[in-house]
């Protein structure tokens, strides 16, 4: 049996790893809470308490990643509100510790931030121009991991995650002057991402870099007025005044070269 390794088992990467349990996998997932250890074990995950920082790594790495093929790269960076980690002293701080493992195989979690918003139609061969600093220093970890010989990494640049329990509307609900009213939104449900990776791995598509986004591109306004309806919250209140500015993130190379169909649209 396969073992893969989740380097991050939080919204998606825990959800993932009980999906790949399920198709035979075997899995060690990573968490940096102490009161998880229990929930990954109780799942059938074999758990490690690591924590990744910027100059060193705490916890059992080489145990978590012995005999794995594949490693899940899950953990976003930590750059919102007061945060201002150097997420790319992380990533390059964990790849040594790859190189001296079995695994060959490597999927990074990326974010379709590594494109500007003043673009109309974004696909792979748009060339990313990352206006925030997340963006940017996942744009630096996308390259650094792909120019890596040791092993074969696939990019996957996920668009906004919503799932039962996440929407992005849960956080508009009731505001005032939201910009960017007119821009399309690009999200992908929880679902859908955990089924673009088990195809990545069942089809062995490594060595390679996907959009993932639902093909589902109305207005800002549009959406989450919608969304506000339907759970009954307050709505959120845009500001018409300034143009918007926004792009559209195409998956139609993944849904190509994956045979992939996307189960959530809306």
């Amino acid at each position: 049996m396969i073992k893969i390794a989740i380097l991050g088992c939080g919204w998606l990467g825990f959800p993932l790893a009980k999906s790949l349990l399920q198709n035979q996998f075997l899995i060690n997932g990573s968490t940096t809470s102490s009161d998880k250890i229990a929930v990954l074990k109780n799942a059938g995950i074999d758990p490690f308490l690591i924590s990744a920082n910027e100059n060193s790594i705490e916890g059992n790495m080489s145990g978590f990643l012995e005999n794995s093929e594949i490693l899940i790269i899950t953990i976003p960076p930590k750059l919102r509100l007061h945060q201002t980690e150097n997420f790319v002293s992380k990533i390059k701080t964990i790849i040594p510790h790859i190189e001296k493992s079995s695994v060959k195989k490597v999927i990074f979690i990326s974010s379709t931030s590594v494109f500007a918003d003043n673009e109309a139609l974004v696909t792979e061969k748009t060339k990313p121009a990352p206006e925030t600093e997340s963006g940017k220093q996942l744009l630096a970890s996308e390259n650094i991991l792909l120019s890596n010989l040791n092993f074969k990494t696939t990019v996957v640049r996920f668009g906004g995650l919503i799932g039962n329990d996440r929407n992005p509307i849960k956080m508009l609900s009731g505001k005032t002057g939201i910009a960017n009213p007119d821009a399309p939104i690009n999200l992908i449900h929880q679902e859908d991402c955990i089924s673009i990776l088990q195809k990545i791995i069942a089809t062995n598509s490594f060595g390679k870099t996907y959009n993932a986004v639902a093909p589902f591109h109305p207005s800002r306004k549009e959406y989450y007025t919608q969304k506000a309806v339907e759970l009954h919250l307050p709505l959120p209140e845009f500001d018409t005044t300034k143009p918007s500015r926004g792009k559209t993130v195409l998956s139609d190379y993944l849904c190509a070269d994956l045979e992939f169909v996307f189960e959530y649209c809306k």
